[in-house]
C-alpha cells in the first residue's frame, strides 16, 4: 500500500476508515518527532495537511517520492509552493465548502463585539444582573461595513450584512462588475469610509501585515476589526496598540499570527471578541471537507481529474 503522512487526524470514523483501507497511514502526533517519522518512510507519496501545520521546503525535499499535498482547508500559505512546484508536486485543497460557515463566523463577531453579547452571558453568569447597569452595545444597522478582499466568502459576508441592513464597501485586486458594492482602491481609504473592516483576503507573503497601524488610525475610534481570514494579514504590534489607546473601537479575531498562542495583551480587554479559528468548525462542514480531501486523493492516485487542485 501506497504510504500517507497526517498531520491531523480525519475527525470522522468513516472517513479514517476508508484512508486506512487506501493507504498506509503515517501519523505525525507532534512536531518533535515529524523529522524522525520523515526519516523513517522515504516512500511516503501524499501529505493529508491541515492549515497552521507547515510544509517547508525542507519536509519536502526530505520526501522524494511525494506526489501529493492535499490540504483540509480552503488556505495553502503554509505549504512552500515554489518548493512544491519545483517538484512538481500537486497541491489540492477544500474551497466553497467553508463559505457560508465563514461568512456567519464574521457576522458573529460584528454582532457580538458591538453587542457586547458576550460580555452579557459573563455578566448573567456572575450573578451582576440583579445590580444593574448590564452593557449597553451598538446598533449594526446602517452602519457600513468594508470587506478586505471580495472573493467568494466576501462576497457571502456582504449578503449577510445586507441582511441586517448594513451598508457594504470592498477592496480588492480589481473592481468587481458583478456587485452593487462601493469600491475603494486601497485598504486605508475603506477603513475611513466604514465602521467595521472585515479582513476577509488570502493570507501569504502578498498581504502579510496589510492592516497596520496606518488602517487602523483610518478606522478611529468608532471602528471595529474584524479577521477571520489569516492571522498575518493584520500587524498584531500595531493592533494592540490601537486597542489601547482606543485609536480603534474594539475587534473581533477568530485568527492569530502565532496561533494557538495568543497574546497576553488581547486576552485582558473586554472590547475584544476571541474565537479560537473556528470558522468552518461546524459537523456539516468538517464532513464535507474530509470527503473532498478523499475525493481528491481518490482521483489522483486513479488519474483522473482533480475536484479541487491548486497546483
Amino acid at each position: 500500500m501506497k504510504k500517507i503522512l497526517l498531520m491531523h487526524r480525519l475527525r470522522f470514523e468513516d472517513q479514517m476508515e476508508r484512508l486506512e483501507k487506501q493507504f498506509e497511514v503515517i501519523t505525525i502526533r507532534s512536531s518533535d518527532d515529524a523529522q524522525k517519522i520523515i526519516d523513517e518512510n522515504q516512500d511516503i507519496v501524499a501529505i493529508f495537511s491541515i492549515v497552521g501545520r507547515q510544509i517547508t521546503a525542507n519536509i519536502i525535499e526530505s520526501l522524494p517520492n511525494l506526489e501529493i499535498i492535499s490540504v483540509y482547508g480552503v488556505g495553502y500559505d503554509h505549504i512552500d509552493l515554489d518548493k512544491a512546484k519545483e517538484r512538481e508536486i500537486v497541491v489540492t485543497n477544500t474551497p466553497n465548502i467553508v463559505t457560508r460557515d465563514t461568512a456567519d463566523t464574521a457576522l458573529a463577531l460584528i454582532l457580538n463585539i458591538s453587542r457586547r453579547f458576550v460580555e452579557s452571558d459573563i455578566y448573567v453568569r456572575v450573578g451582576k444582573w440583579l445590580a444593574g447597569n448590564k452593557p449597553v452595545g451598538r446598533a449594526v444597522w446602517e452602519k457600513k461595513v468594508g470587506i478586505l478582499g471580495l472573493g467568494r466568502i466576501g462576497k457571502a459576508i456582504a449578503l449577510r450584512a445586507e441582511a441586517f441592513d448594513m451598508d457594504i464597501a470592498y477592496t480588492a485586486t480589481k473592481i468587481k462588475n458583478d456587485v452593487p458594492y462601493v469600491y475603494y482602491n486601497d485598504p486605508v481609504k475603506l477603513a475611513e469610509n466604514c465602521d467595521y473592516l472585515v479582513v476577509a483576503c488570502p493570507g501569504g507573503e502578498k498581504t502579510k501585515h496589510l492592516v497596520n497601524k496606518d488602517v487602523l488610525k483610518a478606522l478611529g475610534e468608532n471602528g471595529y476589526l474584524i479577521n477571520i481570514a489569516r492571522g498575518s494579514v493584520v500587524n498584531t504590534e500595531d493592533l494592540i496598540w490601537a486597542l489601547e489607546n482606543k485609536i480603534i473601537a474594539g475587534a473581533g479575531l477568530d485568527v492569530f499570527e502565532n496561533e494557538p498562542f495568543v497574546p497576553e495583551a488581547l486576552l485582558s480587554m473586554d472590547n475584544v471578541v476571541l474565537l479560537p479559528h473556528m470558522g468552518t468548525a461546524t459537523e456539516e462542514t468538517l464532513y464535507l471537507q474530509g470527503e473532498m480531501v478523499l475525493a481528491n486523493l481518490e482521483a489522483y492516485f486513479k488519474g483522473e481529474k482533480l475536484p479541487s487542485q491548486v497546483i
